[in-house]
């Protein structure tokens, strides 16, 4: 578990380092990715084992299914979220993005509402749009320094045209862990309302010691027939590129709707993607996890404590995920000129807050998944840049 190794990742067809120049203006050369959401470490041994035993077999044809590898997701939601889950509930996808424009197309008619916290990941924007529905945004409020619902105002604006609610659980971009309580709230609502409900829970095991996370229908069982869960290994263990996630819906119609269509995309698990989940989901992929989160913290508090040097900066609080939510409204400057400083002065490339809707317009996104060395030096530059605030 060496997190401090840097690893050379430029020209492997990483789109995190050899895409930087296209989406930011900056050269791998000499700049530091803060973008995708992707982590800079080696793969744990696990998954280096597993995918040995591949290459020893020397086949890669048909295979079995992913029964086993549901089986190690319903112990690992057991053993490290306290959640009981059935196998028989799950489905694989070709990772969550494919999820949840399948649900969309399946259980929505294009024109319906979508509701969603913004500011939230941008691929959920991206989604509902590429499927000809409609985004109803539900803007976070800052109280206390980090985000809340704005429960009362949401339901004071529904029409009568939504149709589902797409959360982030945890939130990315800003690392909140919603509590039971603001879960079931929003099964209340869901309830009222007729709502479907869509919880992404891929961030679920990168939680900060301290802090505790709660799965959607651990907090509120009462609303499994109208819920799905998303999850995954590849934010844990850095495998997106297996493309595989876990949808688990309890409800036996909606559950048979959504395996018809994924029979009708002859959408089927991948070997690699199955291989590497199931190895991940052990004693050992929990044991290398233990390891990652205590690092991530610790990258954490040095990313945040050297923002808060630049007074005009402000850094949300995190109680989770590798993805530091930056606001630099205080700066006063236009997001122009904050990203020409971050781009070519600092060579640092963020993902962009206005791409998470609203509420995201002055902040900037940091990956901080990388070696802890890399981190130190993204801040020096930042400070360097934003020197004259100082």
């Amino acid at each position: 578990m060496n997190f401090d190794e840097i690893i050379d990742r430029r020209g492997t067809g990483s789109s995190k380092w050899d895409r930087m120049h296209a989406y930011g203006g900056v050269s791998p050369d000499d700049g530091i990715p803060m973008w995708v959401a992707d982590m800079d470490f080696r793969a744990a041994d696990v998954l280096q084992e597993a995918m040995q035993d591949l290459i020893e077999r020397g086949n890669y044809g048909y295979f079995a299914g992913d029964e086993d590898m549901n089986a190690a997701v319903a112990w690992w939601m057991h053993e490290r979220h306290g959640w009981t889950v059935n196998p028989d509930h799950m489905s694989s996808t070709a990772g969550l993005g494919h999820a949840i424009a399948l649900i969309l197309e399946t259980y929505t008619d294009p024109g319906d509402e979508v509701i969603i916290f913004t500011p939230v990941y941008h691929e959920f924007t991206h989604k509902i749009k590429l499927t000809k529905r409609v985004v109803h945004e539900a803007p976070l409020i800052i109280e206390n320094g980090v985000y809340h619902m704005d429960l009362d105002a949401l339901e004071a604006g529904l029409t009568g045209k939504e149709r589902m609610m797409l959360i982030s659980s945890p939130h990315n971009p800003a690392g909140r862990i919603w509590t039971p309580d603001e879960l079931r709230h929003l099964a209340d609502i869901c309830a009222r309302h007729d709502l479907i409900m869509v919880a992404d829970e891929i961030h679920h095991d990168l939680v900060y010691p301290g802090q505790t996370f709660t799965s959607f229908l651990k907090a509120a069982p009462e609303a499994a027939d109208r819920t799905f869960v998303l999850t995954a290994a590849s934010k844990t263990f850095n495998t997106a590129g297996a493309r595989l996630g876990t949808v688990t819906i309890p409800n036996p119609e909606l559950r048979k709707r959504f395996r018809q269509a994924l029979l009708e995309h002859q959408t089927q698990p991948n070997l690699m993607g199955v291989a590497l989940t199931r190895a991940a989901y052990s004693p050992g992929g929990a044991d290398w996890v233990d390891g990652l989160v205590a690092y991530i913290e610790g990258n954490h508090r040095l990313f945040l404590d050297g923002i808060a040097q630049i007074p005009a900066l402000k850094g949300m609080p995190m109680q989770s995920t590798y993805l530091a939510w930056v606001d630099f409204a205080a700066t006063g400057m236009e997001m122009t000129e904050v990203l020409r400083r971050v781009h070519e002065d600092a060579r640092v490339v963020p993902s962009v807050g206005a791409h998470f809707g609203s509420g995201g317009e002055t902040f900037l996104r940091f990956n901080i998944g990388t070696p802890r060395a890399r981190v130190a030096e993204a801040v020096e530059r930042l400070q360097s840049a934003f020197a004259d605030l100082q």
